[in-house]
């Protein structure tokens, strides 16, 4: 007798039913999950919001609205007191400063190393669809369109082939498609969509040929656009934003969309329809712009019924730039409330930043936090909520605050951290008390005017600053000198954490000895 032969429907059936398993116990499946919506400005100071200064000159109705709606972090930090490290250090979950600390200068090759796992790659992996739309800042391979035989460092826009796809950037790095203008004061000047340039410049910008509304336009020479419009840069991007989270209603996965904003970071250009909408000058009138821009991206959300299930994230790069000062004085505005410091400083107003979780289901409508929390914690974070392990050589600094977002648990899992902006100037952060291991954590030296007005001392002759922020949010009173066995720990603590390369707890764990059998 023969034996019967297995027919192809059933065979097609098992397979089929094996497929469906596998995909239902697989990380990647990830139906349900929250979309995730991370909201990054430039150069905001952390006393610009009203929800964080009641003093502010600043009206800022959209994220206040986001803060009585979410957990609002009082002591949360970005990696560095200038952009591309900041972003860097968010989007690997490792510290800048293990790598790299300057910015990219312009046409500058990609900061992210061959095979590193970024944020939005780990949840690329794990099923969302990834955009990011806005200032990018992170380099990209511009040698693949030079022109043969132009110099190497030129930037005149036709040493460029800009009909040509160029990699390097958002698509090589986890995101799915990009839409921006790299970096608002930086050539390319236009519009960049995915790997390529929309329209390709005409020009090589020496100067700008707008006018400015306050400081300086801080653009670098090189090609772009004789049609463009500086003004029509933050508008452009949030339209596309918009646009993106109402295309993604009735999406059959979740999304993240990184929309790194280009305001109020120079040049300072509000439109015309925002001037005069704060006390603080052409500056305030672009906080209130940037803040309009936020809400038109909520308001999509909630249009598009998204918002119940989208985590939202706001947070700022670094502290406000150093036109902060002349503000204050002419608008008593100080930019940085309660703070001393400014972007590139390692003093507190260089790199604290507002920081908001919206995350339904999970955060508190109004609550704060005083908890230390870095932005290099995101990616441990969201790493834990999706169940995915993050390898030894990812996120190497990055703090699972999870189960403290949970109220599992009431400590926060972070208590140090590191603060640097330039080449070997460095402070320490361990609970209370921070180590300014410098002279001074001033970049530049506030004028006299403001530092007789908020009261701070002038250089006091010592080789670094140690303060209790609890007692002393303003890092007003130098206590070095009363306690050099602070100074010495906290130097030694700093010593560690550089050599050992890593902080994150579970590679902390991992690193552990084995006890010994008895």
């Amino acid at each position: 007798m023969k034996k019967p032969i297995l027919s192809i429907k059933p065979l097609q059936a098992l397979l089929a039913s094996a497929l469906l398993l596998s995909c239902a116990a697989s990380p990647s499946a990830v139906a349900g999950q929250p979309n995730i919506l991370l909201l990054y400005a430039d150069d905001l100071g952390y006393g610009d919001l009203g929800c964080y200064n009641p003093a502010s000159k600043i009206p800022t109705p959209q994220l206040d609205r986001l803060a009585s709606e979410g957990l609002r972090f009082t002591d949360a930090h970005s990696s560095s007191g200038i952009c591309t490290p900041s972003r860097y250090a968010m989007l690997t979950g490792r510290h800048h400063w293990r790598d790299f600390h300057g910015i990219d200068a312009g046409f500058d090759k990609p900061f992210f190393k061959p095979g590193q796992l970024t944020l939005q790659e780990m949840l690329q992996k794990n099923g969302y669809a990834t955009a990011c739309i806005g200032k990018w800042h992170l380099g990209w391979n511009w040698d693949s369109i030079r022109k043969p035989g132009t110099p190497q460092k030129s930037k005149k826009h036709d040493d460029f082939d800009w009909s040509k796809p160029f990699r390097g950037g958002p698509l090589d790095h986890g995101f799915d498609h990009y839409f921006g203008d790299n970096v608002i004061n930086f050539p390319p000047y236009a519009w960049i969509e995915d790997d390529r340039v929309l329209s390709a410049p005409d020009i090589t910008f020496k100067t700008t040929p707008q006018k400015i509304k306050e400081g300086h336009w801080e653009c670098r020479e090189g090609p772009g656009r004789s049609d463009w419009d500086f003004y029509q840069v933050l508008p452009t991007l949030t339209k596309k934003g918009v646009e993106y989270i109402r295309s993604r209603k009735g999406a059959d996965k979740p999304f993240f969309l990184y929309f790194p904003l280009p305001s109020p970071h120079a040049p300072i250009v509000p439109l015309a329809s925002f001037d005069g909408k704060s006390k603080a000058g052409a500056y305030g009138d672009f906080v209130v712009q940037t803040d309009d821009a936020c809400g038109q991206l909520l308001a999509a959300l909630r249009q598009a019924g998204l918002e119940s299930n989208t985590i939202v994230i706001f947070s700022a790069d670094n502290g406000p730039e150093n036109y902060a000062y002349a503000r204050d004085e002419k608008f008593d505005h100080w930019s940085a409330a309660p703070l001393r410091g400014l972007k590139c400083d390692i003093y507190e107003g260089g790199h604290r930043v507002p920081t908001i979780i919206r995350w339904p289901g999970l955060t508190k409508p109004g609550s704060v936090t005083g908890a230390l929390f870095a932005q290099i914690d995101l990616m441990a974070t969201l790493a834990s909520h999706l169940g995915f392990e993050l390898p030894t050589n990812a996120a190497e600094d990055s703090h699972d605050f999870l189960p403290f977002l949970k109220g599992e648990s009431t400590n926060p899992p972070r208590t140090t951290m590191v603060h640097n902006t330039f080449k070997d100037i460095y402070a320490i952060r361990e609970g209370d008390w921070v180590l300014v291991d410098a002279k001074s954590g001033a970049y530049r030296p506030p004028s006299e005017t403001w530092r007789e007005k908020h009261q701070v001392p002038a250089y006091d002759g010592q080789p670094a600053g140690l303060y209790n922020l609890r007692k002393d949010i303003s890092q007003r009173n130098n206590l070095a000198k009363e306690h050099p066995e602070k100074v010495a720990a906290l130097r030694a603590l700093l010593k560690k954490i550089r050599e050992q390369g890593h902080s994150a707890p579970r590679l902390a764990r991992n690193a552990e000895p084995a006890a010994e059998k008895p």
